[in-house]
């Protein structure tokens, strides 16, 4: 699938677009894949890490690492002190991931394969779904092929005649009740005959892989005024589109613009693609060598640069609604939000969100502040990660959503690309 990229303010086209993205990105991998592939339609030319790289004024360069993508666009005159404006997003969402591509087994005239938990998803919403498996593929010879397997499976609720108490209370097992039926027991085909096939290889060539259940459902508009969009993967995909549209799609700034989406930020960030990685780092070491600049220069680059990091954030729900500060209430369709916590689960500080408000204001879209409640802590972000490893003024930022870590999630259109028209402006600004 071609992913498209239109502007923010093409409201409908921006949806549809993003709703194909979502389709063509199951997982991280082919989140990035697809990406790449979109800025290499836009003149971005890849660069490759065992390469060499010479990154001349106003050329577009991107990268991919296992499923992290970065993108970055070079101003027509750069010195060795340009500063950067940076989108930071993460690819990964919150599911199910194969435990051994060849540990299909029978159980009670089923064929199971056995799965465990990736991040902190509300486990409860993946069962009795359509699930497909998608991800990569090692080969013998060391070739890395994408797949995905279409419907072949299904994560069955026990009937309530055999629980009654399922309507009172639900806590799944996560080792016994979470493993997903693939067939019947005794069938001669496995899961890594269906991905191998999918991917135009023999399954004998097929070695290894980093698989994981995906929601086979797509996203669907929805509302009496057709103004939501329910959908999987939005945490964080929103961002990660928004990232992609905002950097295509900018006017030329004297600064280096940017946009990165990290892998593994549900588990941590704490891996090679991971924000707790090197990539940007390299990155942007590279890019500041190929202009010639001291270690000297490299530090002034990057005080005078920023980070803006962009991830779902909660809007008020309607059902819930103590559970949230009691002031303090975005609204779907009141704009993006801006993330503050007293204990840095957040890094925006006031001059971070003065710098967001500003871009908001020459975007023409609304803004609103998200704070949690005292007694139902946050999550966090890469902003602190990145902030902490590179000394980055980082300002948190995101769509607000309703369930966020469902198989399915919930967001206001008009949010989707406000989130894109402002990041636009702030890649635009000096």
């Amino acid at each position: 699938m071609t992913v498209t990229v239109p502007r923010a303010s093409e409201v409908d086209a921006y949806v549809d677009a993003f709703r194909d993205f979502v389709v063509s990105a199951p997982t991280a991998f082919h989140a990035a894949e697809q990406l790449a592939a979109a800025f290499g339609e836009r003149g971005f030319a890849r660069l490759a890490e065992s390469e060499p790289w010479e990154c001349v004024p106003g050329g577009k360069y991107v990268v991919v690492r296992d499923g992290s993508v970065i993108a970055w666009v070079m101003p027509t005159a750069p010195t060795a002190v340009t500063p950067w404006r940076i989108l930071g997003a993460h690819t990964d969402s919150p599911s199910l991931r194969v435990k051994d591509l060849f540990g299909q087994r029978d159980a009670e005239g089923w064929a199971q394969i056995p799965v465990e938990v990736y991040g902190g998803p509300i486990l409860s919403s993946w069962f009795d779904r359509d699930l497909e498996f998608a991800g990569r593929l090692v080969t013998g010879d060391g070739r890395i092929l994408l797949s995905r397997s279409g419907p072949v499976a299904r994560v069955p609720h026990l009937a309530v005649h055999l629980d009654r108490s399922v309507n009172d209370s639900f806590s799944p097992d996560r080792e016994a009740h979470l493993q997903p039926i693939v067939g019947t027991a005794g069938s001669e085909v496995g899961l890594r005959d269906v991905l191998a096939d999918a991917a135009g290889i023999l399954p004998e060539e097929v070695v290894a892989g980093d698989i994981f259940a995906v929601d086979t459902q797509p996203p669907q508009r929805l509302g009496v005024g057709d103004d939501l969009l329910a959908s999987p993967r939005l945490d964080n995909l929103v961002s990660t589109f928004a990232a992609a549209s905002a950097l295509v799609n900018a006017g030329p700034a004297d600064v280096i613009q940017a946009a990165v989406a990290f892998d593994h930020e549900e588990v941590g960030s704490h891996s090679r693609s991971g924000a707790g990685g090197s990539l940007l780092e390299d990155v942007w070491d590279r890019v500041s060598e190929s202009l010639g600049a001291r270690r000297e220069e490299l530090l002034r680059s990057r005080d005078a640069s920023v980070l803006v990091s962009m991830d779902v954030g909660h809007l008020v729900h309607p059902n819930y609604s103590a559970r949230h500060d009691p002031r303090i209430h975005p609204v779907p369709g009141g704009g993006p939000l801006i993330k503050v916590n007293a204990n840095q689960r957040y890094t925006t500080d006031g001059w971070g969100e003065a710098l967001w408000m500003r871009a908001a204001a020459r975007a023409g879209v609304p803004v609103q502040r998200f704070v949690s409640n005292n007694d139902v802590p946050c999550g966090s972000t890469i902003g602190p990660i990145i902030s902490t490893r590179l000394g980055v003024r980082t300002v948190d930022v995101g769509a607000g959503v309703l369930s966020m870590h469902s198989a399915r999630e919930l967001v206001h259109c008009a949010d989707l690309a406000g989130l894109a028209a402002v990041a636009g402006s702030f890649l635009e600004s000096a």
